[in-house]
């Protein structure tokens, strides 16, 4: 935080640019002979590190899962893991805490870590599990700021492993269709997304109300769905950011912690976003799509329950399953099958959002237009 502080109070008072850093892509299609030999069947064998309320969300979705399995866990609370090696009946080999991890490198029933801890972690945690040499799922937002997304990305690169992000809505049903409706032109030429990403926010002593655990407040925890939202359903990049801020309890919303944000985004073909993030509204959870043959809108858009919404040419009804348990199955063939997501959930698509994240903080502090380029 300290570091981010500094480098906005740097800013100056003129629009300023963010620069989205160059990542080579190390991926490469399957040979003929790596495809006959790919196991579409292959089971994840999966470690939840971090034990708390997603980590028990996900477990659960593995249970259904048909491709993906809890085999270890990882936790700092010795209470949390005896209580769930009983439910998951995980041998005691395949449990470890947070100085002693590491040790999965010599450990074959784990295949990959799924990092389910606060954000302020997930950089030196993912590190150690790519340097273990297992594949690294993360939850978003994978980093505190784009420096670090990209030493996440750099290190799995280098470690020759997969890093995935959590980012369920890119295998949710609904949100796919109207993906694929743009994508074929049925909305017709795209004019604008509205993005509404918020809920009020319970118990103050909570981590992520902790600026040196969570990097940031709403932004970080619930606007990060309306920054990737407008970037696959726009199917564009932002070209860049404005920013308003507003806090109405500076006793339980912190210096670093956001209580409230208004954001809008440009693109390149002049598609405009209008978004909002919040810690202090219910109600919200909406995403409107507009063009100019046609709109779609979700709400709930991104919520765990069934994501619910119509176009102009009806409602939105294809079948909710839990939205973790497709995750889970569709990464499974990303790592064994060299599947390629129709919306992508590697570690070079959480950096992008990462880059807007910064340009969004930074368009707070100056009070002007931040260019991404």
């Amino acid at each position: 935080m300290n570091s981010r502080r500094i480098f906005l109070q740097k800013a100056s008072a003129s629009a300023v640019a963010i620069s989205i850093p160059y990542l080579p892509s190390f991926s490469k299609p399957l040979s003929e002979n790596e495809e006959k030999s790919s196991q579409s069947d292959k089971v994840l064998r999966v470690a939840i590190m971090g034990l708390g309320s997603y980590g028990t969300r996900v477990a659960k979705a593995m249970e259904d899962s048909n491709r993906a399995k809890l085999v270890g866990l990882i936790s700092g609370t010795p209470s949390k893991v005896e209580a769930w090696k009983e439910k998951y009946s995980i041998p005691d080999k395949n449990c470890y805490n947070y100085d002693n991890f590491d040790a999965i490198k010599d450990n074959p029933d784990i295949d990959a870590v799924y990092v389910i801890t606060p954000n302020a972690l997930h950089k030196e945690q993912a590190i150690r599990v790519a340097q273990a040499g297992k594949h690294v799922i993360c939850e978003k937002p994978m980093a505190i700021n784009a420096a670090e997304a990209k030493e996440m990305v750099e290190a799995c690169d280098k470690a020759g492993v997969k890093l995935l992000i959590g980012y369920r809505m890119h295998f949710e049903a609904n949100t796919l269709k109207v993906v694929n409706m743009r994508k074929t032109g049925e909305f017709g030429t795209i004019k604008f997304f509205q993005g509404l990403s918020g809920f009020m926010i319970g118990d103050p002593t909570q981590w992520r109300l902790n600026p040196t655990l969570s990097g940031g407040g709403a932004m970080m925890d619930i606007g990060i769905y309306s920054i990737n939202g407008a970037r696959y359903m726009t199917g564009e990049e932002p070209i860049w950011v404005t920013a308003q801020e507003v806090k109405t309890d500076p006793v339980k919303f912190k210096e670093g912690i956001d209580e409230t944000i208004t954001f809008q985004m440009g693109f390149p073909s002049g598609v405009i976003a209008s978004c909002l993030s919040t810690y202090s509204m219910n109600n919200l959870d909406k995403f409107f799509l507009n063009g100019t043959k046609g709109f779609a809108e979700m709400q709930p858009s991104t919520g765990y329950g069934p994501i619910k919404g119509r176009t102009n040419q009806g409602p939105l009804d294809e079948p909710h399953i839990m939205h973790q348990t497709v995750q889970m199955d569709q990464m499974a063939g990303i790592i064994f099958d060299g599947v390629e997501p129709e919306i992508p959930v590697d570690g070079r698509e959480g950096l992008k959002d990462m880059v807007i994240i910064d340009a969004i903080f930074k368009a707070v502090k100056t009070g002007e237009k931040v260019l991404l380029v």
